[in-house]
């Protein structure tokens, strides 16, 4: 997941991401050190929060596979 980099993109501390996205700092904290796993629901509510999809949000790439 690219939490951490995407809110740091943003000049967001973990806290600041809390209040946007309404999951707890210490969750966001969990998360990012890989500690714990999110919910479909926290997923949205962070990927709303930071401006970006979940796709981006858990760094799957989003371009098409090239055609051979």
């Amino acid at each position: 997941m690219r939490i951490k980099e995407l809110r740091e993109a943003k000049g967001w501390s973990q806290n600041r991401l809390a209040k946007e996205s309404g999951v707890s700092q210490s969750f966001i904290h969990a998360l990012e050190a890989g500690e714990k796993s999110p919910t479909t629901r926290t997923l949205a509510k962070l990927a709303k929060a930071l401006s970006v999809s979940i796709s981006e949000l858990l760094g799957e790439l989003d371009n098409p596979k090239e055609k051979g």
